[in-house]
C-alpha cells in the first residue's frame, strides 16, 4: 500500500531527475528508465505518474515556468517603480534556481522539441506570451507603445539569447553578467526611446 502524501514528492523527484537527465545526456533522448534511476523509483512508477516520457517532461516544463512565475510575481510584488518592475522581470529570469547547467540544457532541449510538438509548443508560447506582456505592461509607463513593444521584444530575445550562448560554455553561468548584460540593453534603449 503506497504512503499517504508521497505522490507529489515522488512527481517532484522525477521532475527534478528529467532535468537532470536531459542535461546528464545532453539531449531530449533520455528514457523513462533513466530518469526514473536518476530519481530512485522503478521505471514503472515513473509511468505510473506520468503515463509517458512525453508527459512527464511536458510537466518538467511546466513545473519550470511555474518556478519562474512565482519568482516574476514576488519580484513584481516587491518593486516600487515601472523600472525596478523591468530589474525584478530579469532577475528572475536569471535567478539561480532556473540560470543553472541542468535547468540551462532542459530549456534548450524543451525549445528543440516544441519544433515538432504542439504541446510543448503551447507551453513556450505562454511563457514567451506572458514575458512579453509583463515587459511592456511595465516599460508603456516610462517610454511610448511602440518602444515599449520594441525594448521588450529586444530584453526577451537577449535572456534567450544568454540562455543559448550559456549552454555553449564550459564553465558555470554567470548570473550577475547576464543580469547585467540585459539591463544595460534596457537602459540604453531607453535612453535612445521616446520617454514620456
Amino acid at each position: 500500500m503506497p504512503k499517504i502524501g508521497m505522490e507529489p514528492i515522488r512527481r517532484k523527484a522525477l521532475i527534478n531527475a528529467a532535468i537532470e537527465a536531459i542535461h546528464a545526456r545532453g539531449s531530449y533522448d533520455v528514457t523513462m528508465s533513466e530518469i526514473a534511476r536518476e530519481a530512485g523509483v522503478s521505471t514503472a512508477l515513473a509511468h505510473h505518474y506520468f503515463g509517458s516520457k512525453d508527459q512527464l517532461l511536458l510537466a518538467t516544463m511546466r513545473h519550470l515556468l511555474n518556478e519562474l512565475g512565482d519568482d516574476i510575481v514576488a519580484a513584481l510584488e516587491a518593486a516600487e517603480t515601472p523600472r525596478q518592475r523591468i530589474t525584478g522581470i530579469i532577475r528572475a529570469n536569471f535567478g539561480s534556481d532556473q540560470f543553472r547547467p541542468a535547468t540551462i540544457s532542459a530549456w534548450l532541449t524543451f525549445y528543440v522539441k516544441a519544433q515538432g510538438s504542439g504541446p510543448a509548443r503551447r507551453v513556450l508560447s505562454v511563457y514567451a506570451r506572458r514575458l512579453r506582456s509583463n515587459l511592456c505592461h511595465a516599460l508603456k509607463q516610462i517610454t511610448d507603445r511602440d518602444s515599449a513593444k520594441r525594448i521588450a521584444e529586444g530584453t526577451a530575445a537577449m535572456i534567450d539569447g544568454l540562455y543559448l550562448r550559456h549552454a555553449l560554455l564550459d564553465s558555470d553561468p554567470d548570473r550577475e553578467a547576464a543580469i547585467r548584460l540585459t539591463e544595460d540593453y534596457v537602459d540604453a534603449q531607453l535612453t535612445t526611446g521616446a520617454p514620456r
